[in-house]
């Protein structure tokens, strides 16, 4: 299957594979099992790796077959290995900072690296053999500066392996390229792929050496990714790919807008290779180099990104480097608390992910995928004797509230309803509308179906025929000094837990006093509201 879909890849437009296994940085709960020689044979075959299509290779810690098995299957179909374009992209860090180990401590490990990269490169493979892939960085929450700083990090403490084992330094950075995730927001992503350029030729300035081009591989962020309402994956993914191409990647990944679902099909492949497409195609994105170069706004954020980078890179220098600071777990503390920050932005929609925590659509059809999410693989095991510590596991942002809506769906399956709200609208259309449409958003998020009320005398009754067990009052301030506390008292009196949309302001007393339990508005802690809502609604 892995074949037939790398030969519609390429068939279809893609001008280079992506390869991963279960457990690698980009498997994000799918991935190859199978790193035999049979398995790598049938991978490729068709795969003219002779006419030097990029192949990026992702294993996982434990398919440390992979490189000698694609080396075997070049020496048998008489292909010389430096004429390809294979790129390994031997990673023991980056892979550290995800699962939480290393085989052995780094002061022992590093040797046992560099060998195999030395290995690689007298057999021919130049290109790509080292990645310094700061995705998990991102995808465990962390800033841009944050993701920076650890590439340039894990690329010096590659380097400096290499030169322990007598490697140049000028040929040992030739083998060495990075890996970045692209954001939706397109800006700050055009300025973080060109901080890295500069950051990089600062540090081979510092060791003597003269800047020359690095390679970038951008693969669109995992943590931007929806499950729900997952066709805005295809506007984030369009804008991340958009600011990597400007940014000067040299390679991009568009994960599809499936892939948080599970394993994408055709469909959703060809949507990811189209983007790539048109933007190449009818945007020339990649003719330009540096458009973004001289842009005020751009070279601000580049400038204010160097700096933050530079900053945190020093920490995990001034700590031992990044193996040491791995090892005593400060910088995924840092990581921790970042992505704690973000989650709270996300918590109280300061941060707005649509069809998350912003406009749900609650009825929204499947999508399909050839295999659903395999969240087991996420984990790999560490062997006998391995150096654990923290590791930072890649979330995306929207799953709090995609675990609500999960529970909806059981919900639904297994009674025939969801949990409900009523929205008692009070006063003219134009009076609750607005707010009545910011309580149904706001519930949704979470899994709770809004069923709209009008106001009549028996207010009481109309909540009792909804079915639910929540009511919201719904209007302006001027309806709510009129009628809220009523209201409130009658559908208390029904069995609502009433909230109340909109800032209660110096009203707060009387209206809890007359039944209302919450209220709900703009910037407060929408996801711990919820969960309450939630258990109070089943």
């Amino acid at each position: 299957a892995a074949n037939r879909l790398a030969l519609d890849d390429l068939e279809g437009g893609a001008d280079g594979l992506h390869v991963v296994f279960a457990g690698a940085q980009g498997s994000y709960g799918g991935g190859l099992t199978d790193d035999s020689d049979e398995a790598i044979a049938h991978l490729f075959d068709k795969v003219r790796l002779d006419y030097a299509i990029p192949v990026a290779i992702e294993f996982s810690p434990h398919a440390q077959n992979t490189p000698d098995a694609i080396i075997r299957l070049l020496d048998r179909a008489h292909i010389e290995p430096s004429i390809t374009r294979v790129a390994f992209g031997y990673d023991p860090l980056g892979a550290q900072a995800l699962h939480g180990f290393l085989p052995a401590p780094w002061a022992e490990h590093a040797e046992v690296f560099a060998r195999r990269v030395e290995s690689a490169a007298k057999a021919g493979f130049r290109f790509g053999t080292v990645s310094a892939d700061a995705r998990v960085i991102h995808a465990a929450g962390g800033a841009e500066a944050q993701e920076l700083g650890f590439a340039i990090a894990a690329a010096l403490a590659y380097l400096r392996a290499l030169d322990d084992i007598g490697l140049a330094p000028e040929t040992a950075r030739e083998l060495v390229s990075f890996r970045l995730a692209a954001d939706a927001d397109e800006f700050v992503t055009i300025a973080k792929f060109r901080a890295l350029r500069r950051l990089w030729a600062r540090i081979e300035a510092a060791s003597g050496l003269t800047p020359a081009p690095i390679h970038i591989h951008a693969e669109t962020a995992w943590r931007m990714a929806t499950r729900r309402d997952p066709w805005n994956n295809l506007l984030r993914t369009t804008l991340a790919a958009f600011g990597a191409a400007i940014g000067g990647a040299d390679a991009i990944t568009v994960l599809p807008f499936t892939q948080a679902l599970g394993t994408p099909d055709e469909f959703a492949r060809r949507l990811a290779r189209d983007t790539q497409l048109v933007l190449q195609e009818e945007s020339h994105v990649h003719i330009v180099d540096d458009p973004a170069s001289g842009a005020g706004g751009i070279e601000a954020l580049t400038e204010g990104l160097c700096e933050r980078a530079w900053s945190v890179f020093q920490q995990i220098e001034a700590e031992g480097g990044l193996a040491a600071a791995l090892e005593k777990g400060s910088f995924q503390g840092r990581v921790a608390e970042t992505a704690a920050r973000r989650a709270q932005n996300i918590a109280r929609a300061r941060d707005k992910i649509t069809g998350a925590n912003e406009f749900p659509d609650i009825g929204e059809a499947p999508v399909s995928v050839l295999a659903p999410l395999d969240a087991s693989s996420f984990d790999v095991a560490p062997a006998d004797g391995a150096l654990r510590t923290p590791p930072l596991r890649a979330r995306r942002l929207a799953e709090p509230f995609e675990g609500l809506r999960d529970r909806s769906d059981e919900a639904l399956a297994a009674g025939g309803a969801r949990p409900r709200v009523f929205l008692a609208n009070l006063g003219s259309v134009a009076a609750f509308t607005t707010r009545a449409n910011f309580a149904k958003n706001f519930f949704e998020a979470g899994g709770i179906e809004a069923i709209f009320g009008e106001e009549n005398a028996a207010l009481a009754e109309a909540f009792r025929a909804s079915g639910a067990k929540l009511a919201c009052l719904c209007s302006s301030d001027a309806i709510y000094a009129e009628k809220a506390e009523q209201a409130a008292h009658e559908l208390a009196e029904a069995g609502a837990r009433v909230y109340l949309a909109g800032r209660p302001g110096e009203a707060e007393a009387r209206l809890r006093a007359a039944g209302v339990a919450e209220f709900i508005f703009a910037g407060n802690d929408m996801f711990d509201v919820l969960q309450r809502a939630f258990e109070a609604a089943t």
